[in-house]
């Protein structure tokens, strides 16, 4: 369970009496475990009705401890199972009427805790179009559209291949903060390119007469794969501004 900070005198952002917490004060109790949450977070996901703090006269948001406990929730949901905020409000709701719901997840599990990046292997090697739909909580409307700005690509029998549960949730998160499919084309084709720049690299590798050589091309080229993502993130975040963990 997600704690407070007990006392928190002194800068202004501290409970107040009646146990109530600033805006600041829930940002300080959730950073240790979500060190990259921000002020714009927690008022966006108030903005989409998972939170509902109380108003002070002048306008000033502030969190009982059953709201901070509920935020962390939700980040916990979003960070280990990649959940889009439609499925999040729905297991609220129904954890709300007493129901016992269990969470889908997406994610690698490791000694049976869930792993916060997204999977690098994942256990299914394919997975089919309506198990897709069912994992993502969308329609065959929206995965048409995904379809159409190559975003993903069926398998030939009509299957997606294992990374698509991934990619279809990360952009229903995008398309929360506004970012349509249209705008993710940008993406893919700086992914195909990056991707075409690692295969020129191991190409070499596989088609080498040795065959230890050309098992070594995997491996190699799951190295410069989670190279080139490090870099991609890193150059991202440094010309938003963002601070690097």
């Amino acid at each position: 369970m997600l704690q407070t900070p007990s006392g928190g005198a002194g800068n202004g952002t501290a409970a107040t009496d009646s146990g109530l917490m600033s805006i600041g004060s829930v940002l300080n109790a959730l950073r240790d475990e979500f060190p990259e949450v921000t002020i714009s977070k927690i008022r966006f996901l108030e903005s989409e009705g998972l939170i509902e703090p109380q108003r002070t006269p002048s306008g000033y948001r502030k969190f009982s401890a059953h709201d901070v406990e509920r935020l962390g929730h939700v980040l916990r949901m979003q960070r280990d199972h990649y959940l889009p905020l439609k499925v999040i409000r729905e297991h609220l709701e129904a954890m709300e009427r007493g129901e016992a719901v269990q969470l889908p997840v997406v994610g690698r599990q490791r000694d049976g805790a869930s792993v916060s990046e997204p999977p690098e292997e994942p256990t299914a090697a394919r997975i089919g179009r309506q198990e897709l739909l069912t994992a993502v909580g969308v329609g065959e409307q929206e995965l048409e559209e995904w379809e159409s700005y190559g975003l993903l690509t069926p398998l030939e029998d009509g299957a997606y291949g294992a990374g698509a549960v991934t990619v279809a949730l990360l952009v229903v998160e995008l398309g929360q903060f506004g970012i349509e499919p249209r705008h993710l084309r940008v993406m893919k084709a700086a992914a195909d390119r990056e991707a075409g720049l690692v295969d020129q690299v191991v190409a070499p590798l596989r088609r080498h007469r040795n065959p230890q050589t050309r098992a070594h091309a995997e491996a190699r080229t799951k190295e410069l794969a989670g190279l080139t993502v490090k870099l991609h993130a890193a150059l991202v975040r440094t010309a938003l501004g963002v601070r690097l963990p």
